[in-house]
C-alpha cells in the first residue's frame, strides 16, 4: 500500500520533469498526423473543432478497411443441404450457432457475421 502511494505522489513529479516550454512532450517521435478521411460512421471533424484536441499529442488513426467491405471480400460458400450452419468460427471468436434456410435462389447472409452460403445444387 505505501508502494502505490509513492507511485501516485511521483506523477506530478514526472510530468514536471516531461514539461518543455510550459508544455507535455509528447512520448512518440513523430510529428501528429493530420489526417481528415472520414471514419466509418462518416465522422469528420473541422480543422478548427475542439474535438481534435484529443489528437494533439497522437496521430489520428482512421481504418479504411471497414468490416463491412472486408466481410464483402470473402466468397460465398456452397452448401450442399437446405440448411447451413453458421457460428462464426471456433471457440471465443465465434457467435451462437444459427441456422439458414436455402431453399431460395441466391445468396443468404448470417445474421451475426455476414458471411454468406447459397445452395450447391450440382449434386
Amino acid at each position: 500500500m505505501a508502494n502505490l502511494a509513492r507511485s501516485w505522489m511521483s506523477l506530478p513529479r514526472l510530468a514536471a520533469s516531461r514539461r518543455v516550454c510550459g508544455s507535455l512532450t509528447a512520448l512518440h517521435t513523430s510529428a501528429p498526423a493530420q489526417d481528415q478521411s472520414p471514419t466509418h460512421t462518416g465522422q469528420v471533424f473541422d480543422k478548427d473543432d475542439y474535438r481534435n484536441a484529443r489528437f494533439m499529442t497522437t496521430p489520428r488513426q482512421t481504418n479504411t478497411r471497414w468490416a463491412a467491405n472486408l466481410i464483402k471480400e470473402v466468397p460465398p460458400k456452397a452448401v450442399q443441404g437446405r440448411i447451413a450452419a453458421c457460428d462464426g468460427g471456433p471457440g471465443a471468436l465465434g457467435h451462437p450457432r444459427v441456422y439458414i434456410n436455402l431453399d431460395d435462389e441466391g445468396n443468404h447472409g448470417c445474421i451475426y457475421c455476414g458471411l454468406r452460403y447459397y445452395k450447391d445444387s450440382t449434386h
